[in-house]
């Protein structure tokens, strides 16, 4: 059976399956929809699937990224400890030269963050299952 042409094939994560969704609650993803994937044109790069910290949250705040402070007029709630979100590749980067980087799920991070960080490094730094 053929498949119809708007329908795209699954994004994928770094381990080359299918791409998991990373949060419903609070709602992830450039486009909101709870996974970290880049879209039909590559054009999101929210991409990796962390599970924040304090100390994290604290680092962000630190380095112009505020992603605890709650924005009603974007429906952000802001993030508390614990809770999934997709971050930029190169914020993630960023948190891992400062000794801060959280906890990510591999399952749930897109492929493309393999551009950016070796598969190892991510591995180092994966939830366990």
């Amino acid at each position: 059976m053929n498949r119809p042409v708007h329908e795209l094939p699954p994004e994928r994560n770094v381990l080359g399956g299918v791409l998991e969704p990373c949060s419903t609650n609070p709602l992830t993803g450039f486009f909101r929809n709870g996974h970290c994937m880049t879209g039909p044109f590559g054009e999101a790069r929210h991409t990796v699937c962390i599970i924040a910290t304090e100390a994290f949250l604290a680092f962000s705040k630190s380095r112009g990224n505020d992603l605890s402070t709650p924005m009603p007029q974007y429906t952000f709630p802001g993030l508390k400890a614990g809770d999934r979100w997709c971050l930029l590749a190169p914020r993630w980067v960023e948190a891992l030269e400062a000794g801060m980087a959280p906890q990510i799920i591999l399952s749930a991070t897109h492929e493309s963050v393999l551009d950016h960080i070796e598969i190892d490094v991510l591995r180092r730094y994966a939830v366990p299952g």
